[in-house]
């Protein structure tokens, strides 16, 4: 199956069969998941809410990404209940309990996001692979780019400002690692590790998605370990 075979929106079977393709491994749902793709259910307008629809009157694909609604289809959930999703504008809206219900196979993947893995996952592959540099301080931390891009759709606040401020967990007293700033804050590293337990305790960050997180982003796997023994020491 090339790209050009794949769906604009796929089924969960196409989704798995090509990415089986291109990675020669076996894909399920579950793993999907795992790797950070994110499903969506199209929505039929429902005149009982206009306001989840706007000017979509025809309906439109919302996307599935709730901490509590992803780990339901990841415990192997015969349905897809939906309490919480985005709107026709992107906003993110709790819905009327008890939510939405669908069938497993009303799940899409976007071909847009599915293109991007095979790439992403050879290019986490070989940086495991490659030999340790020198110790440098950077390997204490990681760089702005590098937090906001984990973290930064995972919480409901202006990330990028709160590192530039450096106040509590992002700060010498948080996660920031010390004396990293000292030249310029260009040079700052926080410790991802410290910086995401932070945010689930203080900002109510979904400790699903920062999981997630861990696991899909290639700059991160080094912490994985430290991140899932500190989970295990908090009872997490």
């Amino acid at each position: 199956m090339s790209t050009t075979d794949l769906p604009f929106r796929a089924t969960t079977g196409e989704a798995c069969a090509w990415l089986t393709l291109q990675t020669g491994t076996p894909w399920t749902l579950a793993r999907l998941l795992e790797h950070g793709m994110t499903p969506y259910v199209w929505l039929d307008y429902d005149p009982a809410m206009p306001e989840l629809f706007g000017d979509a009157n025809g309906g439109y694909a919302a996307p599935v990404f709730f901490e509590g609604d992803v780990a339901r289809l990841l415990a192997g959930s015969e349905d897809v209940l939906i309490t919480m999703t985005k709107d026709a504008y992107r906003i993110a809206v709790h819905l009327p309990p008890p939510g939405l219900r669908y069938p497993l196979e009303a799940l899409r993947f976007q071909k847009k996001d599915l293109e991007k893995l095979p790439g992403k996952l050879k290019h986490d592959a070989a940086a495991a692979q490659k030999t340790p540099a020198p110790a440098t301080e950077s390997q204490f931390g990681i760089g702005k780019a590098e937090v906001l891009e984990a973290f930064g759709r995972i919480v409901r606040m202006d990330l990028d400002k709160a590192l530039d401020e450096a106040i509590g967990i992002f700060g010498d007293d948080g996660a920031r690692v010390k004396a990293s700033a000292r030249k310029s804050k260009r040079n700052a590293v926080w410790n991802p590790v410290t910086l995401a337990l932070g945010l689930h305790d203080v900002y109510r960050a979904p400790l699903g998605a920062l999981k997630r997180a861990f696991k899909t982003h290639g700059f991160l796997h080094a912490w994985e370990g430290d991140w899932e023994q500190s989970l295990a020491l908090l009872g997490k």
